[in-house]
């Protein structure tokens, strides 16, 4: 589990922001899935997937971001295995998000 050591995650402090996105990211697969199913123009489509990708992009090096600076940065001024583990964590959600 990604925490802190006092139990909140590193992006508490944006959490409504956070689901102002993903709402809104959900507004857009579901006007995907009208395109499909209205048989609008595969450009068209296409066009809004990549919309919601890149949208779905910022909410990862967001969250990344609030990761690194509260939850590794602590792990790391902890010291000891935390902190390896704490990065180890993160080289591997980077590495997830290169790869997508």
């Amino acid at each position: 589990m990604s925490e802190t050591t006092s139990g909140r995650h590193g992006y508490s402090a944006g959490k409504e922001d956070y689901l102002k996105r993903l709402r809104r990211i959900e507004g857009q697969l579901r006007g995907l899935q009208r395109m499909v199913e209205d048989d609008k123009y595969c450009i068209d489509i296409l066009t809004q997937v990549s919309a919601a990708t890149k949208a779905l992009q910022s909410v990862s090096l967001g969250l990344m971001d609030e990761h690194l600076q509260h939850c590794v940065s602590q792990a790391i001024a902890e010291g000891g295995t935390t902190a390896e583990d704490k990065i180890r964590e993160a080289s591997d959600a980077i590495a997830r998000l290169v790869r997508s």
